[in-house]
């Protein structure tokens, strides 16, 4: 992301988003491709790799955790994530709707099979193209997450490492690049200090 950084979805845009996959053929699945980028700060690679059985208890019920394994996320760096309400809410919904085997990717393609890396990428390119989001791209979520939880993690008690665990990045500058400035944010602190 050196270049060119995906856009930082405002509240708005992700709410505009949420009614607009309401409205798809498969709208249980694409709420669950959505939430997962912008609430779980998943990869398009991983969107498309994660399995039942990475967010199922073992009663076989959807749990308030997500175990990214190695073998789905970059470069080995899997981690447990905990599950924001409405991801796990979305998760139950399709859990009920699909009756899944636990080794059943969560994210189907229109012939039911596992969605590649590359068909998750072009879904959330057509998804934001059909909404005008100029610079969105399936990275936009994970990048909104990211940086929405550095502004609010001393809310909470915790610290911008709290946010690189999160993140699973190996790095704190790598989580600090993903961080978008805000100059209100400046000009109002300058103020306080």
């Amino acid at each position: 992301m050196a270049n060119r950084q995906a856009k930082v979805l405002s509240a708005a845009q992700i709410k505009a988003v949420l009614a607009r996959v309401a409205t798809t053929r498969y709208p249980e699945r694409d709420t669950v491709m959505l939430l997962l980028s912008c609430r779980a700060a998943l990869r398009a690679a991983e969107i498309a790799g994660v399995e039942w059985s990475m967010v199922l208890t073992s009663e076989g019920e959807v749990g308030d955790v997500l175990v990214v394994e190695d073998r789905v996320a970059k470069r080995g760096g899997g981690g447990a994530l905990p599950l924001a309400a409405d991801l796990r809410a979305a998760l139950v919904r399709l859990h009920a709707l699909r009756q899944p085997e636990p080794g059943d990717h969560i994210v189907f393609s229109e012939r039911g099979t596992r969605m590649t890396a590359g068909g998750v990428v072009q879904w959330f390119r057509r998804l934001y193209h059909s909404l005008g989001f100029i610079g969105a791209s399936s990275h936009s979520g994970r990048r909104t997450f990211i940086t929405n939880a550095a502004r609010k993690i001393s809310t909470v008690g915790g610290s911008i490492r709290d946010v690189q665990r999160l993140a699973r990045h190996r790095s704190l500058s790598v989580t600090a690049g993903y961080i978008a400035v805000d100059a209100d944010a400046q000009r109002r602190i300058v103020d306080l200090v």
